[in-house]
């Protein structure tokens, strides 16, 4: 799942979803039921017969995410998937996606730059360094979900990790 959605504007949102489930060898007969359940599961039962263009940014994400959560794959990839959305859109899509792993049990690998983004979402954030890329430092974020952006514990670990970043940035920057 990507920054921009990434959907085809000739399609409605479910028949995007179902050319997912198509590449997936998905029987025909079974493609629009699936993708009307993969709908619900993001809060958009409704909007199988909806252009892409007749759709929020929030909702186009949402079925981004479905149309991704149709590979049935154990692990999901996002890039900087909210990136592009407003803060109250990105806010309930971060509750919209911690619900949706914690129903799926999906592995979710997830790149932000946004550090209380990756606090408030991930178990685990990792550092990367520029170049090359490695790892820097590991975090494991044994903070209960549910989680909010504003909690003091995302602050505190975020000021921890923000610190780290800098340091990384200065250090880069010096080469």
């Amino acid at each position: 799942m990507f920054q921009e959605h990434a959907l085809f504007p000739w399609l409605t949102a479910g028949k995007n979803i179902e050319l997912a489930l198509r590449l997936r060898g998905v029987p025909r007969a079974d493609r629009r039921p699936r993708a009307e359940r993969l709908l619900e599961l993001v809060r958009l039962s409704g909007a199988h017969g909806k252009r892409v263009h007749e759709l929020s940014g929030g909702m186009r994400q949402r079925v981004a995410l479905a149309r991704a959560l149709a590979q049935d794959s154990s692990v999901l990839l996002m890039d900087e998937p909210f990136a592009a959305l407003d803060a109250i859109t990105r806010d309930v899509l971060h509750e919209e996606l911690t619900r949706i792993w914690s129903e799926t049990g999906v592995s979710v690998l997830f790149v932000t730059h946004n550090v209380r983004e990756a606090v408030r979402l991930a178990e685990r954030v990792v550092l990367l360094s520029s170049r090359p890329g490695r790892v820097v430092r590991e975090w494991s974020v044994d903070i209960p979900q549910p989680r909010r952006i504003e909690d003091s514990a995302v602050a505190d670990l975020s000021v921890e990790i923000t610190e780290e970043l800098r340091g990384e940035i200065r250090r880069h920057g010096q080469q």
